[in-house]
């Protein structure tokens, strides 16, 4: 399921994600008023334990021992909802990566520290980067990544293709990670046990494989077992994140090799 965020009302979307004019609203009863910051942590805690299928107002009144009706004061949708949500958890990025050791670094740090924020909150995955959400949380974490990338020193251009592109491996291969524990959860079986019963069958069908698949087979042999309590698959998962940011980083440091050199007197 994607999921495309900024489909609401655009003024009331940016009202509500840069808190313009959002105030707490007293509600009668003992019950503590609501506020916008509430529903969005309800919300968050949420899809972080039950998935974005389990995303809607009254699973996030209920958690809040209020009605959905409730909530329609402060957030008109679960559209403008996920906004919120998307907009909030981008704000709490960690920005201080450390450039005294030079853009390398940094920039394996704040990948890492990628990887970690996508597995704490792996609906994020399902919401795509072709509509963003132009929210401060935002705003701070593409300030983030590009203090680190314009560290290298290469010109605006280079470095716009580069967020994209550090952007791209970090999803790409904790999306897999995240569906490997996701496959868990919805089937009760495990990746290995997943792979024992097929490829035993696979054997017995097809006792040729290595012979008609070589390449494929050489992959197999040069394969390491993962760590103990990691499944196989997001044990490779990991193993394509790190290969991919060194890749990346060769990249940035021979493009800076290439770069034109002002000349000095």
């Amino acid at each position: 399921m994607v999921v495309f965020a900024g489909q609401g009302d655009a003024r009331r979307s940016m009202e509500l994600l840069w808190r313009a004019g959002v105030e707490s609203r007293s509600a009668p009863g003992p019950k503590p008023a609501l506020s916008v910051d509430l529903i969005v942590g309800a919300a968050i805690e949420l899809a972080d334990a039950e998935g974005m299928s389990a995303l809607s107002m009254r699973a996030v009144g209920d958690r809040l021992g209020r009605t959905a009706m409730a909530l329609y004061t402060y957030v008109p949708s679960k559209t403008e909802l996920i906004d919120l949500m998307c907009d909030q958890v981008f704000g709490d990025l960690r920005d201080d990566h450390d450039l005294s050791g030079g853009w390398r670094l940094a920039l394996v740090s704040l990948a890492s520290d990628l990887w970690d924020f996508h597995l704490r909150h792996p609906w994020l995955l399902q919401v795509s980067y072709a509509r963003p959400v132009l929210g401060p949380g935002e705003f701070r974490m593409q300030e983030t990544v590009l203090r680190v990338l314009f560290a290298t020193g290469l010109p605006a251009g280079q470095v716009r293709r580069l967020v994209g592109a550090l952007l791209n491996v970090v999803r790409g291969a904790v999306q897999i990670a995240a569906e490997s524990r996701l496959a868990l959860k919805e089937t009760g079986l495990s990746d290995e046990d997943w792979w024992r019963a097929r490829t035993s069958a696979l054997g017995e069908l097809a006792p040729d494989l290595a012979e008609r698949y070589p390449h494929v087979a050489r992959l197999g042999e040069e394969s390491a077992p993962p760590p103990a309590g990691v499944s196989y698959l997001e044990h490779e998962a990991r193993l394509s994140f790190d290969a991919g940011v060194a890749v990346l980083a060769d990249g940035i440091e021979a493009a800076i090799a290439c770069a034109p050199r002002s000349d000095t007197a």
